[in-house]
């Protein structure tokens, strides 16, 4: 088991070692690219199923006893709570809600930002890396130090392509699924808007 995980880590240092420092540099990007993905995708979960009424619905069912499963369903009891609060000292409910929603709506573009910039430098950074291979490729062949380490011209430009390659790895799946996870906070802040107009319609039919 050890012997084995010491060879595919030296695989892989051997595959990163051939690209140059950008190579690195790539795959720290990649490191902080699914961290920022993941961070959002855990906090884009939106909780049970069932619309946004049927779940304001049972949360006045159940109350306090309610388990919490994803962000839909603290929203909805802050968002109740702070409507009660209003109602207590003859406020404007819909004032206090969306102060209550404003800390989720912030949670919501987290690290989104983040995800786009690396998506966008990640290829970049590779095409810097291939000019680099590429510019000590033909210093190499300029000075015939190539050849006599019986290298080919092929080999250093595939060498060199590596970087690009990895920029594109990195990007691509980013891309998408910053994208999907995009849709899903759309989707959220149209959620929060009902949420705030049923249950302000709600305090509206009992006065």
């Amino acid at each position: 088991m050890i012997a084995s995980t010491v060879a595919y880590w030296d695989l892989f240092v051997h595959f990163m070692s051939s690209g140059g420092i950008v190579m690195w540099v790539l795959f720290a990007l990649n490191l902080v690219l699914w961290y920022g993905l993941g961070y959002r995708y855990l906090t884009l979960k939106r909780g049970t199923r069932g619309t946004i009424r049927r779940l304001i619905q049972k949360h006045e069912e159940r109350g306090e006893g309610k388990v919490y499963v994803g962000l839909l369903d603290y929203v909805i009891s802050d968002t109740m709570k702070a409507a009660q609060e209003a109602r207590n000292i003859s406020k404007n409910p819909r004032e206090y809600m969306q102060d209550a929603v404003f800390p989720y709506l912030m949670s919501l573009g987290k690290y989104s930002t983040l995800v786009k910039t690396i998506v966008m430098l990640a290829p970049l950074v590779g095409l810097l890396g291939t000019v680099m291979g590429m510019i000590e490729t033909f210093d190499a062949l300029q000075s015939s130090s190539m050849f006599s380490q019986g290298d080919s011209i092929s080999g250093g430009i595939s060498k060199a392509l590596f970087t690009t390659e990895l920029g594109l790895v990195v990007a691509v799946p980013g891309l998408i699924v910053g994208k999907i996870l995009d849709k899903k906070e759309e989707q959220f802040s149209l959620e929060f808007e009902q949420i705030i107009d049923i249950i302000s319609t709600k305090d509206s039919n009992e006065i």
